[in-house]
């Protein structure tokens, strides 16, 4: 009697643990499954929207078209897999070879994606600093870049399937778990290229960006900048007509000069510090003191603007990527300090979201990047010049 009320007992659990399990495959099949939709529609957009409007197709936006290549690439070859991963509750049960594909697409894509954003900085960099840059600005100069980007991710992620795995990569596979090699020379090699230099490159030269933004804002305050022609680029700060929509962030826009016939110069402008320009206060009807201070406080808004944009460019990428290459290297380096699965896992999808937000990041704070989904959602035709 007893033996039954036990076995029936232990039936009951284990239906019970049936069941939650059979809701958390759910609830994470849904969750995966509208990131990765959400991911491959934002990219697909982005690359519509250049290849369809003339006005976005600048050179400088062959950067933000392959950035987007590269995170369409992690929506359809790496999460896909991924969330079949996840769901499986026996694990990784697809053998070696395809373990190896997954792992190498995954490193690929994800490290293109990451230096993408490095390249992005430094052409906004190469803008700021060389005033001739915009006009030496050409496909072959940052087709260079494109392919300096792809050529590095693809070293990274095919040095594990040229002989640089751990000992125990087959055993792990054979244990239901699929992951790059542990070895920890090349997590080391793997993380420092793929996220460690990246960030450092990142913080330096948006901060220099910030610091030029800085420069320029505080030295014509109160006034619109209208550098010449040849000099028109990052920081190109320029009063609007009272319909033109200001535009924010470091975004790709077309800059025509007021009654001139010529095409309008396809440039790459930072306006994260560009609010409409201000004419400064008359003398004749303020104080020296009341002038001063209205000075002040529009070279504070820019100043907010400019690092807020900077703020969400970069806070963006650190925390999406920094918890998973952290715990990364940390299990390279003491295996014993391997964080718990769902832990390695949520920080994995998270680094997996910054090919979700790029899109946003990268397009939506310009005015005519927005036009344009609106005009493709819409079904309408426009800025094809």
């Amino acid at each position: 009697m007893e033996s039954n009320l036990s076995t029936d007992g232990n039936a009951s659990t284990t239906s019970t643990e049936n069941a939650a399990g059979n809701l958390a495959a759910i609830f994470t099949a849904v969750v995966l499954g509208l990131m990765i939709l959400t991911t491959v529609i934002g990219n697909v957009f982005v690359i519509a929207a250049i290849f369809l409007e003339k006005n976005l197709q600048s050179v400088a936006n062959y950067l933000i078209v392959s950035l987007a290549v590269a995170d369409l690439m992690v929506a359809c070859l790496v999460m896909p897999l991924g969330a079949v991963y996840e769901i499986n509750s026996a694990g990784w049960s697809l053998g070696p070879e395809l373990c190896d594909m997954w792992t190498s697409s995954d490193v690929l894509c994800c490290t293109a994606s990451i230096l993408h954003l490095v390249a992005i900085a430094v052409d906004r960099y190469w803008a700021v600093t060389d005033l001739n840059y915009i006009q030496a600005r050409n496909p072959r100069r940052i087709g260079m870049l494109v392919v300096a980007v792809w050529v590095v991710s693809l070293g990274v992620s095919l040095a594990p399937q040229l002989g640089w795995k751990d000992p125990g990569y087959l055993d792990r596979i054979a244990d239901g778990k699929c992951v790059v090699s542990q070895d920890a020379a090349y997590q080391i090699f793997a993380t420092c290229a793929t996220f460690y230099v990246p960030l450092l490159v990142i913080l330096f030269l948006y901060w220099r960006i910030f610091q030029a933004a800085r420069r320029r804002i505080r030295k014509r305050p109160g006034a619109a900048i209208q550098p010449p022609r040849e000099r028109r680029g990052i920081l190109r700060l320029v009063s609007k007509r009272p319909r033109e929509e200001s535009t924010t962030a470091f975004t790709i826009t077309r800059s025509t000069p007021d009654n001139s016939s010529a095409s309008p110069e396809k440039t790459s402008s930072y306006n994260g510090a560009n609010p409409p320009a201000t004419p400064a206060p008359s003398h004749s009807a303020t104080s020296s003191s009341g002038s001063k201070k209205t000075r002040e406080t529009i070279e504070a808004k820019r100043e907010r603007k400019a690092a807020k944009t900077l703020a969400i460019i970069t806070g963006a990428f650190v925390a999406c990527w920094l918890p998973f290459f952290l715990v990364a290297l940390l299990q390279a380096l003491c295996e014993p300090c391997a964080p718990p699965d769902l832990v390695a896992s949520v920080f994995l999808w998270l680094g997996y979201f910054n090919s979700t937000l790029n899109p946003l990041i990268y397009t939506i704070f310009s005015p005519e990047f927005r036009q344009a989904f609106k005009r493709m959602l819409c079904g309408t035709r426009g800025g094809r010049g």
